[in-house]
C-alpha cells in the first residue's frame, strides 16, 4: 500500500492545548471493546450527534500536544470506523503518536493549521509537496515531512508489515501484505 494523498473535510477542530484524547469517547468508556459501540460515543460530549456528520475521509484538526495523557486506543478506533483519515495538528504528545503511526494511521505535523480551517473546511493533504491546503480560503501550509522510517510504516500500513517488508530485504511492503 503506498500512502494515498487525502482530501476531506475538517469533522472537528479541537480548540485545545494538551488535548486528553481518551476525551473523545469519555474516561469512563475507555473499557469498551465493541467498535460500534466507542463510534456512536465519540464525541458525545461535545456534539451529540458527531457520529452521524462524519463522511468517509474526514480529519480531525488539533493544537499543541495532540493526544496528551495516556495513549489508549479506543478513541482513535472509534474515529477510524467512522471514517476519520488522519489527525493534522500543530504537535503530537510523543507517546500518542508513535501508538497510532505504527498502526498506519496517519498524524500529520502543521503549525498554524488550527488558526487556518473551521469546522467543515475541505482540505487536501498532499505527501509529495509536504502541504496541506484549505480548498474554501485556498490557503496552504507545510507539513513537517515524515522520517524515512515514519513514511515506510504509514506506506506499508503500519509497523507490523513494514517491519516483514524489511526483513525481506524488500522496500515493498504490499508483497508481503496479508
Amino acid at each position: 500500500m503506498s500512502l494515498a494523498n487525502l482530501r476531506g473535510r475538517a469533522a472537528w477542530v479541537f480548540e485545545e492545548d494538551d488535548y486528553d484524547i481518551d476525551l473523545i469517547i469519555g474516561v469512563r468508556n475507555i473499557k469498551i471493546t465493541d467498535v460500534s459501540e466507542l463510534a456512536a460515543l465519540a464525541m458525545s460530549d461535545y456534539a451529540p450527534d458527531f457520529g452521524s456528520t462524519v463522511q468517509k475521509g474526514d480529519v480531525l484538526i488539533g493544537g499543541r500536544n495532540f493526544g496528551y495523557g495516556h495513549p489508549h486506543y479506543p478513541a482513535m478506533r472509534a474515529m477510524r470506523h467512522l471514517g476519520i483519515s488522519c489527525v493534522i495538528a500543530e504537535s503530537f504528545s510523543p507517546g500518542f503518536f508513535r501508538g497510532e503511526m505504527s498502526m498506519g494511521f496517519p498524524l500529520v505535523t502543521c503549525p498554524g493549521i488550527r488558526a487556518a480551517v473551521r469546522r467543515g473546511d475541505e482540505l487536501e493533504v498532499n505527501w509529495d509537496t509536504n502541504e496541506a491546503s484549505n480548498v474554501r480560503t485556498g490557503q496552504k501550509l507545510p507539513l513537517q515531512p515524515f522520517s524515512a522510517s515514519e513514511r515506510g510504516m504509514l506506506d506499508a500500513g503500519g509497523l507490523i508489515l513494514y517491519l516483514k517488508a524489511r526483513i525481506a530485504g524488500t522496500n515493498n511492503a504490499e508483497a508481503h501484505a496479508p
